[in-house]
């Protein structure tokens, strides 16, 4: 990027060119890009690597059923290639239960959502909706 030009300066503001600010702009969001880039090899790194942390990626299908409203619990569950039964079992909690709050019948207690997270290996966060 080239030496930004002052048009005019006061004690409060700067004045600079249309040209100048948009290089900024897209300066300043280039770092930020390559900010957030830096930030996700790390965490692959942390997490044992692109494979290892890739089975967590969502798929454009995926994310699609998430942006339509689908509970994020049977998403991941899906994901994960684990059958309803499965998921309670590792979860510990009724499959009945869990039928439920994948329907949205019913919210799911905190307790539940905790379980279910460490039965799918995912942070409890990303069970919630919305």
């Amino acid at each position: 990027m080239n030496a930004i030009k002052l048009l005019a300066e006061t004690a409060e503001t700067v004045t600079i060119s249309r040209a100048d600010l948009t290089a900024l702009l897209d300066a300043a969001e280039d770092a930020e890009d390559s900010a957030a880039v830096r930030a996700s090899k790390a965490a692959e790194d942390s997490a044992g690597g692109h494979a290892v942390a890739r089975r967590d990626y969502f798929t454009a299908a995926e994310a699609k059923r998430l942006l339509d409203g689908e509970s994020p619990i049977r998403v991941w569950r899906e994901k994960r290639g684990m059958t309803q039964r499965a998921l309670a079992n590792a979860a510990q909690i009724r499959p009945s239960y869990l039928s439920e709050i994948e329907s949205g019948k019913k919210p799911g207690s905190l307790a539940a959502h905790r379980a279910l997270a460490g039965a799918l290996g995912v942070p409890m966060e990303s069970l919630l909706a919305g």
